[in-house]
C-alpha cells in the first residue's frame, strides 16, 4: 500500500505544470553537464588545461576585488573546483551589490520618460544570474530571498518593466528593436529564470520573454519612422556585424538558458536562425592572421561572431561550416569574444577537429533586404573579396550607400574609415557621414546629415548579383539616399579576371562639381594617371578612365580637362592621429556624368604584368579594350541607355555590334575575331546582333553572363521572373546550365532557346 502511494505521488509530481515545479540549480548557462564535460577535457587536452589555468588565475585575482565585474569567472571556478572560497566571495558580492539605490545610469535616468533599464544593467543582470545560479545551494533560504528581492528591485523589474511588461513598458520594437531590446529583455529573462523559485512572478516573466523573442526576429520594419525589417531573407541583420552578433547573441543566451532549465521542452520555431551561419560566413574574410570581417557601419574588422555560432551549435543547429568559422578566430582578437580562456568559450567551444579546410558555400551572396553583397575569388586565405553596400541609413548603419570595401592579399586595401566612440564629435561629423566612405559627392556633399538620426526616406538597393567565376557583377542604386543631390546615382561593379570596373551613372538636379572619394588601406603613390596602393604583399592600382584620366602630373593647369586630386585628412579610427584619403575632382560643372574606374588587382607590389587598356569611343558609346595574356575583352557603355530616352529604345552600333544593352562585354582570344567570341556579358539588354545574325534576343531586357564550356554553355540570367531568350551557339551543346542548374533547351539554326522561370 505504501509503495502504491509513493508511486502515485511520483506520477503526480511528474505531471505537475512548470509553474508548480522548482528550478534545480545550477541550471542556466554553466550547466552541470557542461562543467562535467569541461573537467574531462582538461585532463586530456593541454590547450583546454591551459585555458582553465588562465580562467582560474583571473578568478583568483577577483578574490581581492569587489563588484560584479568578472563574477562569471568566480562562478565557473566554484563549479569546476567546489572550493568554497569562490562561493563565499560571490555571496559577499551579491549581498553587497543589492545595497545600491539604483543600477540605472545617470544619463538614462535623466531622459523623459525615465529609462530605468539599459545595457549596463542588462550586463549586471546576466552576471548576477550566473552568480546566483552557481552558489544557490550554498545560500540559506533567507539569503536567497534577500538577494532575489534585491536583484528584482535593482534589475529584474526595471529591465522587464521598461522593455516588456505592462503597464510600465515604455519601449517598442519600432523604437528600440535592435540590440538594446534583446539585451535588456533577454538578460532580464535570464535573471528571471534564476530567481523563479523565490519570486513566483519571475517564472511568469521568464515565460513571457520566451514567448516574444520570435517577434524581434520577425519585425518587418515600419514606414512612418523609416525603420527597416530586422532580418534579411538570406540571413543576417542590417545593424552591422558587431551589433547584429551582439543582439542575436543576447537572444540566444536566454534561449540556451531556457533550454537548460527546461530540457526536452519544445522550443518556439525561429526560422531566421537557420540562415545566420551562412550570413556570418559570407561577411567574413579569412586571412593569414586574425579573421577579418566587413566593417560597414558601427563595427570593426576584428569583431567576429563565434559567440552566436557556438550558441547555435550548442542548441543542435550543427553545421561543419560553423566549425570552420570558429577555427579562423584567434583567441582574444576582440573585446567580447567567446574564447577558450573565457567562461562561455571554455564551456561552449565545440570540437573543432572536424572543421573543413574551406567552407562549403558559394563565393558570392546578396542580402537584398538590407543591401549588402559580397563577391570573392575563393574561400582560401588572403584571397580577394569585394563587399558592396547600398541599403538603409539609420542608427548604426552609416551614410554609405553605394560604398564598397576591397580585401586583397590579406588586407582591406581599399577600406572603410571605421567608427569611434559615439560621444566623440568625429563620430557624427566624420565616421558616420559619406565623407568617410568610398562614394561620389556632389558639390562636396553626400547623403543628408539628418539621416543619421531620422533615417533615409528612400533607401538604397543592390540588384542582380551574378558570379560566373572569372566574371562577376552587381548593380548598386544609391539614388534614394542621395536624392536631394542626384536624380540618378547608379554604380555597376563588373569584375573580370584581375580587374574590377566601377561604372558610375550620375545625374544631378543642377550643374555642379563631381568628386570621387577613395580611402586607401596602405601606402599610396601617384604615378602618371594611376594611384597605387601598397600594403605588405597586397597591391592595387586605381585607374580612372572616364569621364577623364587623372592629370598626369602635379602641373594640373597643363591638364585643364582631366581629373585633379586632393589629399584630405580624416581622423584615424583610434583617434590618435589623422590619415590621408583622396578626392578626385572633375573640373567644371556638369549635371550628367558617366564614370569608369578600373581597380587592377596585382599579384605583388612588383607585378609588372598589368593589363593593357585602350579607351575607345564611338557614336553614343564609350568603351575600353583590355588585353592581357592573349585574351581580349571589349567593354561598351551605351550613352543612350541612361534614362534620357523615354519611349524610344536605346539602340547603338559599336564596332559592328548592334544592341540596346546598357553595357556589354565580349571576351575572345587575341588571335581570333570578336564575332567568334563565346563569352559575353550583357547588362540590361534585349538584343545583341552582328552581321545580320542574332547573338542574343529577349523581349525583356536581361542581365546575362554567357560562357562557353567544353560540353556546352553556362548561362547566368537575371532581370525577370520569366525568361524566353535565344543565344547563338555554333554547335549544338550537350549541356546548358542556367544559374547553376541543367535545363532543357531547343536548338535550331545555331541558336538555343531557353524558356524558364527564375526564382525571385
Amino acid at each position: 500500500m505504501i509503495n502504491k502511494l509513493i508511486l502515485v505521488i511520483i506520477l503526480f509530481v511528474s505531471f505537475l505544470p512548470l509553474s508548480a515545479q522548482k528550478t534545480k540549480h545550477p541550471s542556466l548557462l554553466y550547466s552541470t553537464e557542461r562543467v562535467r564535460a569541461a573537467k574531462q577535457k582538461i585532463d586530456k587536452d593541454t590547450i583546454m588545461a591551459d585555458a582553465w589555468r588562465q580562467i582560474e588565475q583571473t578568478a583568483n585575482e577577483q578574490l581581492q576585488k569587489n563588484g560584479l565585474n568578472k563574477s562569471d569567472y568566480l562562478s565557473l571556478a566554484y563549479l569546476m573546483t567546489g572550493n568554497k572560497i569562490y562561493s563565499n566571495k560571490l555571496k559577499e558580492i551579491l549581498l553587497e551589490v543589492i545595497k545600491a539605490e539604483t543600477w540605472g545610469s545617470d544619463e538614462m535616468l535623466a531622459r523623459i520618460p525615465v529609462w530605468r533599464g539599459d545595457l549596463g544593467m542588462a550586463h549586471k543582470a546576466l552576471l548576477s544570474a550566473i552568480a546566483y545560479d552557481a552558489i544557490y545551494n550554498d545560500l540559506t533560504n533567507s539569503e536567497r530571498k534577500q538577494i532575489a528581492e534585491g536583484l528584482n528591485r535593482l534589475a529584474l523589474e526595471p529591465l522587464l518593466g521598461d522593455w516588456l511588461i505592462e503597464p510600465t513598458r515604455i519601449h517598442s520594437l519600432n523604437s528600440m528593436g535592435h540590440n538594446w531590446w534583446t539585451s535588456c529583455v533577454c538578460m532580464g529573462g535570464i535573471l528571471a529564470l534564476s530567481l523563479q523559485n523565490e519570486l513566483p512572478i519571475a517564472k511568469e516573466w521568464a515565460a513571457k520573454v520566451n514567448g516574444v523573442i520570435s517577434e524581434w526576429f520577425d519585425f518587418a520594419g515600419d514606414v512612418l519612422q523609416q525603420k527597416p525589417k530586422s532580418f534579411d531573407d538570406n540571413g543576417g541583420m542590417y545593424e552591422s556585424l558587431n551589433y547584429a552578433n551582439f543582439g542575436i547573441q543576447e537572444a540566444l543566451l536566454f534561449r540556451q538558458a531556457w533550454q537548460n532549465c527546461y530540457p526536452g521542452q519544445t522550443m518556439q520555431a525561429i526560422p531566421q536562425l537557420d540562415k545566420l551561419s551562412d550570413f556570418f560566413l559570407h561577411v567574413c574574410y579569412p586571412r593569414t592572421g586574425i579573421l577579418h570581417n566587413i566593417n560597414f557601419g558601427d563595427s570593426h574588422k576584428n569583431v567576429t561572431a563565434e559567440s552566436t555560432l557556438m550558441l547555435l551549435y550548442a542548441m543542435g543547429m550543427k553545421d561543419d561550416n560553423m566549425l570552420w568559422y570558429i577555427n579562423q578566430v584567434e583567441q582574444g582578437q576582440h573585446r567580447d569574444g567567446y574564447f577558450l580562456n573565457r567562461p562561455m568559450g571554455f564551456l561552449y567551444t565545440p570540437n573543432l577537429t572536424k572543421a573543413p579546410a574551406t567552407p562549403n558555400l558559394k563565393k558570392s551572396e546578396l542580402f537584398s533586404d538590407f543591401g549588402w553583397a559580397t563577391m570573392r575569388s575563393s574561400w582560401d586565405k588572403d584571397a580577394t573579396m569585394l563587399a558592396v553596400k547600398s541599403g538603409y541609413t539609420w542608427n548604426h548603419s552609416h551614410a554609405d550607400a553605394n560604398s564598397f570595401i576591397l580585401f586583397h592579399k590579406g588586407v582591406d586595401i581599399i577600406k572603410d574609415a571605421g567608427n569611434c566612440w559615439y560621444p566623440n564629435p568625429n563620430y557624427r561629423n566624420y565616421f558616420f557621414q559619406s565623407e568617410a566612405h568610398n562614394v561620389v559627392l556632389f558639390d562636396g556633399k553626400g547623403q543628408s546629415r539628418e539621416q543619421q538620426y531620422h533615417g533615409s526616406t528612400q533607401r538604397g538597393y543592390l540588384h542582380h548579383l551574378m558570379d560566373a567565376g572569372d566574371v562577376k557583377y552587381i548593380l548598386a542604386n544609391g539614388t534614394g539616399p542621395y536624392s536631394d543631390q542626384f536624380s540618378r546615382y547608379f554604380r555597376h561593379f563588373l569584375w573580370i579576371d584581375n580587374v574590377i570596373y566601377i561604372v558610375d551613372d550620375l545625374k544631378s538636379h543642377k550643374a555642379g562639381h563631381y568628386e570621387w572619394l577613395w580611402h586607401p588601406g596602405g601606402e599610396t603613390n601617384k604615378r602618371g594617371a594611376d594611384l597605387n596602393i601598397n600594403n605588405g604583399s597586397s597591391s592595387v592600382v586605381i585607374r580612372p578612365l572616364y569621364p577623364r584620366l587623372l592629370a598626369l602630373s602635379n602641373f594640373v593647369h597643363d591638364y585643364p580637362e582631366d581629373l585633379y586630386w586632393e589629399e584630405k585628412e580624416g581622423p584615424t579610427e583610434d583617434l590618435k592621429g589623422t590619415e590621408t584619403y583622396y578626392s578626385f575632382h572633375l573640373p567644371g560643372e556638369f549635371n550628367r556624368v558617366k564614370g569608369m574606374t578600373a581597380i587592377i588587382l596585382k599579384e605583388t607590389p612588383e607585378d609588372k604584368n598589368l593589363p593593357y587598356m585602350e579607351k575607345r569611343e564611338g557614336k553614343d558609346w564609350i568603351g575600353l579594350r583590355v588585353k592581357r595574356e592573349g585574351k581580349v575583352t571589349d567593354i561598351y557603355i551605351n550613352q543612350l541607355a541612361d534614362g534620357r530616352l523615354m519611349h524610344s529604345n536605346s539602340w547603338i552600333e559599336a564596332d559592328g555590334w548592334f544592341t540596346d544593352a546598357y553595357m556589354f562585354a565580349v571576351t575572345y582570344d587575341e588571335n581570333t575575331k570578336a564575332q567568334d567570341a563565346k563569352d559575353f556579358f550583357i547588362c540590361h539588354g534585349s538584343a545583341l546582333r552582328r552581321d545580320e545574325q542574332s547573338y542574343f534576343s529577349s523581349l525583356s531586357k536581361l542581365f546575362v553572363i554567357q560562357k562557353g564550356t567544353a560540353k556546352g554553355v553556362d548561362l547566368i540570367i537575371e532581370g525577370q521572373p520569366k525568361v524566353n531568350a535565344y543565344f547563338r551557339i555554333d554547335n549544338k551543346p550537350a549541356i546548358v546550365n542556367v544559374n547553376g542548374k541543367k535545363l532543357p533547351f531547343v536548338y535550331n539554326n545555331k541558336q538555343i532557346n531557353i524558356a524558364t522561370s527564375l526564382s525571385y
